[in-house]
């Protein structure tokens, strides 16, 4: 009976020794899906009832949402892309450090998941429009925000979200995609008198 185990053991042990020669596994990189991105193309936003105006991607919905902290908000929304640009407007009334402030704090709550923050400054003096892009690297919740204002009367802010659990290196190409859109809004960006 002992010599019988010992025999379906070496029999079993051998079979899974010979079987196990071949190719070795290799860990694949974990893949995702990938995104056709359109041409960048804008159309000017001026159909609202806004104090500012700015053209926004074809690709992109305007929607108006007044908020009780205030009017004039819009989203940008990007339907095939999962992604949205929260807007906000606020009026100046003698607070604007307080709302840069503020901008700022939101902004770096996000440094406990982000890998570093960049700081852009913008001036554009013919319009009158001046402003900061902010770049959060890592697993933010948001990518990108902006914020844009004439100094004494208008504040305008903007922030990135995409509607799905942050992960830096599937999200990457959509959010470089929208940066681009969101520098060209602030290029194209102008105070209505």
């Amino acid at each position: 009976m002992k010599l019988f185990r010992l025999n379906l053991i070496l029999i079993i042990g051998g079979i899974l020794i010979l079987s196990s020669c071949g190719k070795t596994a290799i860990p694949r990189p974990y893949g995702y899906f990938r995104v056709d991105l359109p041409v960048h193309s804008y159309r000017m936003m001026d159909t609202l009832n806004l104090p500012y105006r700015f053209e926004i991607p074809k690709n992109a919905v305007l929607i108006s949402r007044d908020s009780k902290d205030g009017k004039f908000w819009v989203d940008i929304n990007y339907p095939k892309l999962n992604a949205t640009i929260y807007c906000s407007y606020k009026p100046v009334n003698g607070n604007l450090i307080d709302l840069l402030e503020d901008t700022r704090k939101i902004v770096y709550k996000h440094s406990v998941r982000a890998d570093g923050i960049g700081e852009k400054a913008y001036d554009h003096k013919e319009n009158n429009v001046h402003g900061i892009l902010y770049d959060l690297k890592g697993n933010t919740a948001s990518s990108v925000q902006f914020v844009l204002t004439d100094s004494s009367r208008n504040f305008f802010r903007g922030a990135l979200y995409f509607n799905n659990i942050p992960n830096k290196d599937s999200i990457a190409p959509m959010s470089d995609y929208i940066r681009e859109d969101i520098i060209h809004i602030m290029e194209s960006f102008e105070w209505k008198k």
